[in-house]
Parts: C-alpha cells; structure tokens; sequence
C-alpha cells in the first residue's frame, strides 16, 4: 500500500465530488480507481495517440461510461495527429500482431450462413489483395469505385485499397447503369471491383468511360475480367505477406482515402473527399457516441455504398477493439428480422435510422431477451420523440440521436452521461467547435433559427478537406474561418441544438418560418399516418403554405374528414400557423437510394403544378 497526497484546484474538485457521489465512492477511492484504469486503459480524456490502441481495462458498469463528464471531456479532449497514417497497417495489422484471436467481425446472411473474421484474417486477406493491386498496376493515389453488399470481401477489400494508398469510391449495388457512368466519370475510376450480378450494368457504359481500365469480380469468371478466386490461386497461391516493390509510398495523414458521393437530396451527389486522418475522426463516434469498449460487439444497419458504414461498420469500432456484427441483406427486407439476431448473438450497441425504429417498435418487444444490449443510437434523419419514447417503454434503453454528415463524422451527439432530450440532436462533439449563425454569419441567440456553422480553425479531425472538382459548392460551403453544412438548427438555454431542415426545406408562410421536421414529426404521431413529407406550396395570398404528403397506415382510408382530422390534431401538438393546409394522400414519397426523402422533388412538383394552374387560368 502506498500512500500519496493530491493537490486539485476547485474546479477539478468538484467535478470529482460529483462523480463521487454518483459511483458512491470516496474521495480518495476514487482517485485510486482512476490512477488503476488511467494506467491499463486509455479512456478518452485529454491527448489521444493516433496509433495508440486501448487496452482491456476493469470491468466497466452499465451506468459507467468513457465520457463521464461533457464539459471536462469537451474542454480537454484532442486528437494528436501524427504526418503519417493508414488504417490498414496501423490499426488492423495492429490488432492482429497483439492478438491474433481477437474477433472482429461476425457476419450473417438471411438464410442463416455464419462466418467469423478475426483481425488476423483481415490481415492476410488484405495483404493478398494488396498484392493483386500491385499486379494490376493500381498504385497510390488511383481511384477503384467498389460496389458490393454487405459481403466479407467488401471489407477485405477496402483495407487492402487503403493500405495500397489508393483512393475508395464505395457505390450502393442499386445504382443504375446512368449512374455509375456519372460517378465513373466524375471521380475518374481507374478500376471497378464488384459481383457477377451487377457486372452488367458496369459493361453497358465502360465503353463509354475512358478511364476505367480494369474490372475486377470477386465471384464467377467472365470475359474482360479479373477473377479474384482464380487469381488467389492461380498459377500460385497469393501470398499472405506484402511484397515489397519499388515505388511503394507510405500514406500521409493528408493524402486523400476516400471519395463518398452525397445523398443527393438538393441536386446531383457530390464527391466529397476526405483523407488518411479520417478514421481517427471516429474514435468521437465509436468511443462517446457508441461508448464501446474493447469486448463489445457493434450492429450499425447500413449499407456499404454510403458514409454511414464509416461511422458504424468500420474504423472507430475497431480503433477501439470491438468487432462488428453484419447482416448481409439481399431479398426482402422485415426490420423486424433483426431481433432474434440481437438476442442470439448477444448485440451490446446499435445504431439505426429512424425508419428501422418506427418498425421496431410495432413488433412484441417483450418476447426478446436483449439483456446484453446496453446502447442504442440512431442518425441519418432527426427521429421523432415519440419513437423514442416507444422504445424506451417497451426495452428500457434510451435512443441516444446524434447529427452529422457525409462531410463529417458525428459532430452532434447527446452522449451517454448528458440528459437525452427527444428531438434533440445534442451538444456538440468533442474537438468540434460549432455556432449557429444567421445569412450574413452574425451568431444568433438562444432559439433563433441559425445556420450550423462549423469552425474551420483548427480543422476538426475528421473533417472533409472539400467537395472534390466543384469550386461553386465549395464557396457556398466554407467562408472564412466557417464550414456551412446546409442545415439549420436553435440551441436552448442548456446548449442542446435541436434540428430545423435543411436550408432549402424551410418553409416561409405568411412571415412565418416554419421547419418541415417539426410538422412531419407531429403528423407522425396520428393513428393514421406510416409516413410523411412535408414542403412548402406556392399560394397567392400567403406565398407558401405548408403541404403535407401523407401515406396511410393500412386500414385507413382518405378522406375529407381524415384530412380535417389530421389538421386539429397538428394544431394541438405544435404551434397552429404550422398545420398543413394542404394535405395529399400518395402510395409513395420520391426518395434517394439511401433513403432519404427528396423534398426538392415534391416542392418542384408543386410549383410546376401551380405555374400550369395560372397559365390555364384556373385558381389555385
């Protein structure tokens, strides 16, 4: 036993006082904890090492959490970045040389098929395809857009291209023929790599893309293509080590990684393009966000074409050690087959959009055993309150929201530790200085509608360097010292930031400024209503008014006493100016191939239809 003495000033002294009484802890008990979890375990506070991995440290509570204090975490929290990195080498060649056992993903398919990957697998697979990268002269810097579900070898892949310094473009497999000649010819493909199922639409227009050299398949044989099981074995095995050549660059923390195309929810996708310091970005989400630690097992439901599966299906989970479970969708899609996963694989954390909760919570919940599942989150779209609520009722677990872009990683969070408010986006992330300002960048007060602003100076780890070959988006985006992401917002007396549209979806009606969330929010929580949209409708007297898009749950049926209905009960839920005045019952909403709703599409529809009424003569 040794004894020791600690000089804190009054401000540390509280907070431990605090943390004290929540643990029911001494003083000096807990000081002796935090010196033994300090000294085997790296939990966040302060100065992070970019190649530094966590430990396995003590056996943490369900009401502990790697931030167990906001303001102390957000006031010293920073992320040293070193000038060279590469995700592949440093951390999953990391893991597999100090463990080669350790798990890192288990996978799943809809008839049951299971595989287990450890980091040492992930290691040799990548370093064969490393070596095929070197055969087919793609090296540093060249651009393979790769189109695969939620198959191993997307993950396998993606490390080796990341190791090989190459630049991944992932691509949702239900791309049309169009668009992958857009995104072919927009990020200057070098190389595709993909499945015999969708070769075809990549055959129609590669005459057509110049640059596309290579076509790689990794099933089946055909014509014009590199076979990745015949190359792993003919006329040799691979090898499993790296061969090293001349010419073969290490990786800059700057050097470009990897371009993701935009939703597209405003206009055509852009290519956004961030570098080898991106993966360190999401040490934020993994370990404040999704609170993992080194034994969890993490579930994010998301396909591999988007941004989403950076956040949750790949480098802070396994930064932090945890490996990943993925369900490999390929038919027909019932949300709620994913329950008996979570029970039988004993799921610790998951994050999916707000669509897949609203399913969830129709199902009988109680007959799951969800005993090892400990955190939920949900990003992509604000969700609604009353989901949230739903599912806390029914699991005992709070839905944590959280706000970001494909620009960025989870830059707003309600963490584990803070009060969850519903509705609200949360606080901003650690290492992530951001304001809200009005159109000429003056901050703006508590409740004022601003413009999420984004301080540039520093440049948060994990933030997009720009909007790759487009100067115009790129001017609109960054003034000054600012990074603008579209999308509007207010904060309340306790600094949570709470989601208004995106800058285009606000409404202005008769000098009212009206956000579609809020209303679709409340036309969710009639009976009747599965889903809607809400715009704003061109009208002669007030400008706009408010439309709704409303699809019906089954059983009910429109009609003018519905839709009568469905306006009182909007006018006792929020304010009465933001009621939908128009209200049209549709079998479905235009949406992009993630899912996200083009509002854009439905507003221009309306104004279309409002210009052919005036020039018929008819009133509106």
């Amino acid at each position: 036993m040794v004894r020791f003495s600690v000089t804190m000033d009054d401000s540390l002294t509280g907070t431990i006082d605090r943390s004290c009484a929540k643990k029911k802890l001494s003083r000096s008990d807990w000081i002796s904890e935090a010196c033994t979890t300090y000294l085997v375990r790296n939990n966040g506070t302060g100065t992070i090492g970019a190649t530094t991995l966590p430990s396995a440290g003590p056996v943490m509570g369900p009401d502990d959490h790697n931030m167990p204090d906001y303001e102390e975490m957000y006031k010293n929290f920073r992320i040293d970045v070193p000038e060279y990195f590469n995700f592949g080498f440093d951390v999953i060649d990391a893991w597999a040389n100090k463990d080669r056992n350790k798990l890192a993903m288990i996978w799943v398919n809809q008839e049951g098929v299971e595989k287990k990957y450890t980091f040492w697998d992930l290691m040799r697979l990548s370093n064969q395809i490393f070596n095929m990268m070197i055969k087919y002269g793609v090296n540093k810097g060249d651009r393979v857009l790769i189109m695969l579900p939620r198959v191993p070898e997307w993950w396998t892949f993606t490390i080796a291209l990341i190791k090989r310094g190459a630049i991944y473009c992932p691509a949702p497999t239900m791309l049309t023929p169009k668009d992958l000649k857009y995104r072919i010819h927009l990020a200057d493909i070098k190389m595709v790599i993909t499945m015999q199922e969708y070769a075809d639409k990549i055959d129609e227009v590669a005459k057509e893309c110049p640059s596309l050299t290579c076509k790689l398949m990794i099933d089946g044989k055909r014509t014009g293509w590199i076979s990745y099981p015949v190359e792993l074995d003919y006329p040799a095995p691979v090898s499993s080590k790296i061969v090293s050549m001349p010419g073969t660059k290490k990786t800059k923390c700057t050097d470009p990684m990897v371009i993701f195309f935009t939703s597209g929810t405003t206009g055509e996708p852009k290519m956004v393009v961030h570098e080898h310091s991106y993966p360190l970005g999401h040490i934020v989400t993994a370990r404040f966000w999704h609170d993992l630690r080194t034994n969890d097992l993490h579930f994010t439901l998301s396909d591999t074409g988007w941004a989403k599966s950076a956040w949750g299906k790949f480098y802070g989970q396994w930064i932090e050690g945890s490996a990943i479970f993925v369900y490999d969708i390929r038919s027909k899609f019932n949300a709620t087959e994913i329950l008996p996963l979570i029970e039988k694989y004993g799921v610790t954390t998951f994050c999916c959009p707000p669509t897949i909760y609203r399913m969830l919570i129709l199902a009988d919940l109680d007959k799951f055993d969800f005993s090892e599942l400990r955190h939920c989150v949900s990003a992509g779209e604000p969700i609604n309150p009353e989901v949230i609520k739903a599912w806390k009722d029914a699991t005992g677990l709070t839905i944590y929201e959280g706000y970001g872009q494909t620009e960025t990683i989870l830059c707003i969070g309600t963490f584990p530790g803070m009060k969850p408010k519903y509705g609200s986006m949360g606080r901003p992330s650690p290492g992530w200085h951001i304001e809200l300002h009005d159109d000429h960048g003056n901050p703006v007060g508590l409740h004022e509608e601003g413009r999420i602003a984004i301080s540039t100076k520093p440049r948060p780890v994990g933030m997009f360097r720009g909007y790759l070959n487009n100067d115009e988006e790129n001017k609109k985006s960054f003034m000054g010292d600012w990074y603008y992401t579209g999308d509007k917002a207010y904060r309340d007396e306790d600094g949570y930031l709470w989601f208004i549209g995106r800058d285009d979806d606000v409404i202005k009606s008769s000098g009212y400024r009206i956000g579609p969330f809020e209303v679709e929010s409340a036309l969710i929580e009639h009976p009747a209503v599965q889903e809607a949209a809400v715009v704003g409708s061109p009208d002669d007297i007030r400008g706009l008014i408010v439309k709704a898009f409303i699809i019906l749950k089954p059983g009910f049926t429109a009609s003018d006493s519905l839709t009568r209905e469905i306006q009182n009960h909007v006018k006792k839920v929020t304010a009465p100016y933001k009621y939908p005045r128009a209200i049209e019952y549709v079998e479905s909403l235009p949406k992009t191939i993630s899912g996200k709703i083009r509002r854009k599409e439905l507003r221009e529809r309306e104004m279309n239809k409002f210009s052919s009424e005036n020039a018929n003569g008819k009133k509106k």
